[in-house]
């Protein structure tokens, strides 16, 4: 259940079955986006493969001397694009590998198409989606409902993303979905059908336990996403975005050419899987311990006094090269992340925050977000965060704080905001949990470590994903409220779980699934969704599902 291991091995395999010889990649705008998650191109490069190139470029070169490796989303427009290509081909031997299942009326018009007989090969690799890290996948497929209804040309992607992972990851699942989603029942039935049309594909060997995929809503949880958040990887994603494992920084002040764009990947920098869920603080001292390491190697290489000297440091360079590059980067990033909660005053702000979300103190919780609100400092985003989170948390009270704290937004749309985000998470579109809001916690406050004075690492707040994972290993998620896909019901407890968003995910859910699979060593739970969010994507997605 490796979903980043799955794509890789798809990829080294196209590449294999292409054999010796200089190589070029064909792929499309999505594929070229999954591979580069899995592959980095220094990487890539060792086994040959020379050149990249997109489908609908039209200013290829003739290279009929190299082999191509054509790896393509099979939608209509890539087939045309790609018999185009055969009738008049650019290379010597073609190679073509589809992200998922192609239609045999396709494969007849590539057939005809191919008049110099140049393919070679003709193969479907289920990675069609984007694996971020071993356990968390995306399609990004932002903005996917109007009126909390599928466009249908994203009902099919999700539908072809969601299988090909289940394809790739050999499993075969019993589907449960939230029922209060039409949204969920479609992908669930679209899903459904698409299994037993392609019944051979999906024949895989009995396992000791039945998968589960369970398809939510992300309307269920709308204070997830809301939220400032103090881990490494969520944070970096709340502050600065992370878009397919990179980041863009060139806004950075002072920054360097070299760091304009930075990969964050757990698969290509160990610093950053070994800290990804680390708290604010502990990458504080994460990031010292890594300077004092890459100090001490400096301070090795510059004794440089004998041939042996010599030959130790040019062994050692492209290690030392890439440590330094490391330093560099999480060293921008942390830095500027630093930067940005002082500016904004994240630490008070995220206080309140998880206090009204998970707290019960109303006359407390009140008085802050107005005080908050009057401070010249509060970012209009988090002043907007903070009205919907209190909305969200006391919309069943009778009062008109509401009201008057959104009058005290300076966005102009701001009361529209609120209004379509009441109505994207309102009480009656999530199903019932104990935890829906918890009631008073008591919390021990933790602490920032390495970070002077600063106390409270805001971590009260726990995604609901969790309690109904709970539930179902439990076997206790109610059958009328996630309904099988189908007449088979489960009697047995799950050992695979893949757990899918309609709407999205955050980086705390991923957070939390982790920590969740490592308390849980008998079972392995996957996440993904339409796309991952950060506060301002998910206003984004609540305008489009909201929008008239």
């Amino acid at each position: 259940m490796d979903v980043v291991l799955a794509v890789k091995n798809y990829v080294s395999r196209m590449i294999t079955d292409a054999g010796p010889g200089m190589k070029v990649l064909l792929m499309d705008r999505e594929t070229t986006g999954i591979v580069s998650m899995v592959y980095a191109k220094s990487e890539i490069l060792q086994q040959e493969v020379y050149l990249f190139e997109t489908i609908d470029s039209m200013h290829r070169d003739e290279m009929r001397h190299v082999k191509v490796i054509s790896f393509l989303r099979p939608t209509q427009e890539n087939i045309q694009l790609l018999c185009q290509e055969l009738k008049s081909p650019r290379y010597g031997k073609y190679y073509l590998y589809f992200s998922h299942a192609v239609s045999k009326s396709d494969v007849k018009l590539l057939a005809e198409s191919d008049e110099n007989e140049c393919v070679c090969d003709i193969h479907e690799f289920f990675a069609d989606y984007y694996p971020i890290d071993s356990n968390h996948f995306t399609l990004n497929l932002p903005k996917c409902s109007r009126h909390f209804m599928w466009k249908p040309s994203d009902l099919t992607r999700a539908c072809h993303g969601l299988t090909a992972v289940l394809l790739a990851l050999k499993k075969c699942p019993m589907i449960r979905y939230q029922v209060n989603s039409d949204m969920c029942c479609q992908l669930a039935d679209s899903v459904k059908s698409l299994i037993s049309r392609e019944a051979s594909l999906f024949d895989f060997r009995r396992a000791d336990s039945t998968p589960i995929l369970l398809i939510l809503d992300r309307r269920n949880d709308s204070i997830s996403p809301l939220l400032n958040q103090w881990t490494y990887q969520a944070m970096t994603h709340e502050l600065l975005g992370i878009k397919n494992s990179r980041v863009d920084l060139s806004k950075v002040p002072g920054i360097s050419k070299d760091l304009n764009e930075v990969v964050l990947s757990p698969l290509q920098d160990q610093f950053y899987c070994e800290n990804l869920y680390k708290n604010f603080g502990e990458i504080g001292a994460s990031i010292k311990g890594l300077m004092e390491e890459f100090q001490a190697k400096t301070r090795s290489q510059q004794k440089v006094e004998s041939i042996e000297d010599m030959k130790a440091f040019v062994e050692n360079y492209p290690q030392f090269k890439k440590m330094s590059g490391t330093v560099a980067k999480h060293v921008t990033v942390v830095g500027e992340l630093s930067r940005i909660v002082s500016a904004r005053n994240l630490l008070e702000i995220s206080e309140c925050e998880q206090d009204v979300a998970c707290q019960s103190d109303h006359s407390n919780a009140l008085q802050r977000v107005r005080e908050l609100l009057k401070k010249p400092t509060t970012n209009p985003l988090d002043a907007l965060r903070l009205v919907a989170l209190y909305s969200l948390r006391y919309e069943a009270h009778a009062n008109n704080a509401t009201t008057s704290l959104m009058d005290q937004l300076s966005s102009v749309d701001g009361r529209k905001i609120i209004s379509a985000i009441m109505k994207y998470g309102s009480i009656g579109k999530r199903t019932n949990h104990a935890n829906d809001f918890p009631g008073a916690i008591s919390m021990t406050k933790k602490f920032f470590k390495g970070m002077k004075g600063v106390e409270n690492v805001y971590t009260q707040h726990i995604p609901k994903i969790k309690d109904i994972l709970d539930d179902l290993l439990k076997g206790k998620l109610k059958e009328a409220n996630y309904p099988y896909a189908g007449a088979s019901v489960m009697s047995d407890r799950p050992g695979d779980v893949i757990v899918f968003i309609v709407g999205g995910t955050t980086y705390e859910e991923v957070a939390c699934i982790a920590a969740y699979n490592a308390d849980n060593p008998g079972v392995r739970v996957v996440l993904g969704g339409t796309t991952v969010h950060n506060c301002s994507s998910f206003i984004d997605e609540v305008r489009s599902a909201c929008a008239a």
